[in-house]
């Protein structure tokens, strides 16, 4: 790389914190959270609730332990979760759903634009008074912005049909909304909206928000006391946690130090960079599906070798300083992010062909 710092376009989760970030963190008041007496988590809490449009909320390690803690709190041993089959809580996770909860999950496939079929979700319901084989449907998960769909926005309009299904049939809807923000931005909707339907919700904030750890779980009073018990239970029990909350407080706040409105800049980035890709007759690109900050595309290559050459593909941008990772399928994901500027962008462009020819150069092994 001739020492010049990489382009990691690996994910969101690769940001540093701010300057203002790490001002804050320093400076934080701190208390023991585990007897709700750190002021700064107590503030994180209070503001993550009151964007999000519910009674409260509580700090929690990462997403992955908020998506964790919300399904032990909705899901009783032996039930069933309905979501999607890419989704992140049931398929990245490392299956906490069926290690710790003791769930069942029902996986539906999404379609092209990220959604789970509102008639596959309402047929996923099991009835178990007719059939002792059945486990009972518990909970149903979806994901904003959808990770595997290229990062695309789920509308109010289509998160309100999945709730009634699943209210309909006395079941709550989780929101996995580990890069809710980016939704917000891209749809112009507040997040409180955006999380009006669904029972809970979990924002990460060490994604888009460029926090260094952290996530934010929201619900009601009855939904976050159980939440508490299970996240100590699950050893996420912190005791002078401000030092880590202050920089989602401040991530969350508006003005020039939030990172709310400044993800229209990781957007933008990532348009600059699908059309930029786009202009290769090896790479195909989807711009259609192009709304937020993730850059999906593929390497036209003969079926049968794909897997070997996105391998190879991959590898060489790396060698040559452009950070990117093999997603689902036969996808390449790149992720724009704070950190990554146009600059960034237009060299990252520039050395795509370089790597593509120095494949054509360097026969595939036999």
């Amino acid at each position: 790389m001739n020492g010049v710092l990489p382009i990691d376009l690996r994910s969101d989760t690769v940001t540093q914190p701010s300057d203002a970030m790490r001002r804050a963190m320093a400076a934080a008041p701190v208390g023991d959270d585990v007897y709700a007496e750190d002021p700064t988590v107590n503030a994180l809490e209070h503001r993550a609730a009151e964007l999000l449009g519910k009674p409260e909320a509580v700090f929690v390690a990462s997403g992955t332990m908020g998506n964790l803690v919300s399904v032990l709190s909705w899901v009783p041993r032996g039930g069933e979760i309905i979501g999607g089959a890419q989704s992140h809580t049931l398929n990245g996770e490392a299956a906490g759903y069926a290690v710790l909860a003791g769930a069942s999950a029902r996986l539906l496939m999404p379609g092209p634009d990220g959604t789970l079929g509102p008639a596959e979700i309402a047929d996923a319901f099991r009835d178990p008074s007719q059939d002792v084989h059945e486990p009972i449907s518990s909970l149903v998960t979806i994901e904003n912005t959808v990770n595997a769909s290229m990062g695309l926005p789920l509308t109010l309009e289509y998160t309100e049909r999945v709730a009634k299904i699943a209210h309909d049939r006395g079941v709550p809807l989780h929101l996995d909304g580990a890069r809710l923000f980016n939704a917000v931005v891209a749809l112009r909707v507040p997040a409180a909206d955006l999380c009006r339907p669904a029972d809970s919700v979990m924002i990460s904030l060490s994604k888009g928000l460029a926090c260094p750890v952290g996530a934010v779980v929201a619900g009601d009073h009855e939904f976050i006391h159980r939440v508490r018990r299970a996240r100590k239970l699950v050893g996420g029990g912190m005791r002078q946690a401000g030092i880590i909350a202050a920089a989602g407080l401040l991530a969350l706040q508006p003005g020039p130090d939030g990172m709310i409105d400044r993800l229209a800049e990781d957007h933008a980035n990532a348009r600059r960079l699908g059309e930029g890709l786009a202009r290769y007759d090896f790479l195909d690109v989807d711009l259609s599906r192009l709304r937020t900050n993730f850059v999906m595309f593929r390497v036209r290559s003969d079926e049968a070798n794909w897997r070997e050459t996105r391998a190879r593909f991959v590898a060489a941008l790396w060698e040559l300083g452009v950070l990117t990772f093999a997603h689902v399928g036969d996808l390449i994901r790149a992720v724009t992010h704070y950190g990554i500027d146009e600059a960034d962008i237009d060299r990252a462009i520039e050395i795509v062909p370089e790597a593509w020819r120095s494949l054509e150069a360097v026969p595939a092994a036999v």
